[in-house]
């Protein structure tokens, strides 16, 4: 096994490549190929984490997402916070959500808290 850290692109590269070509095998459980894929998987993850960080989705876009999944409407987000005007608002990003709002989208929704409670900026 010759692993090494990842520190810079090239090294990135090479070792997705390495991690492509373990995907393509039939690698045995506690052999050392997939230890070194484990291996090269965690440092990659690192290095994405570092150099590609994902941003968390902004709250409304996070209930929109989520809604589209469940295949819901704009409906069900009105029986969730008991609003039409305050829905559409909440929607077009017009109108900030309460605490009373984030629990109960929360709940119905299962989007974690982190993500709700998030500033952003309305549109006027």
């Amino acid at each position: 096994m010759n692993i090494k850290p990842i520190k810079n692109k090239k090294d990135y590269t090479l070792a997705l490549e390495k991690i492509y070509a373990f995907m393509n095998k039939d690698v045995k459980k506690g052999s050392i190929e997939a230890d070194e894929y484990d291996i090269l998987c965690t440092l990659v993850e690192k290095y994405e984490n570092e150099y590609y960080p994902i941003a968390p989705p902004h709250p409304i876009e996070a209930i929109k997402f989520r809604m589209e999944q469940l295949d819901m409407k704009t409906q069900d987000l009105i029986d969730i916070i008991g609003n039409k005007s305050r829905a559409s608002k909440i929607l077009n990003k017009k109108e900030g959500l309460t605490l009373k709002m984030i629990r109960k989208i929360h709940d119905a929704l299962k989007i974690p808290l982190d993500i709700l409670v998030m500033e952003y900026a309305l549109h006027s």
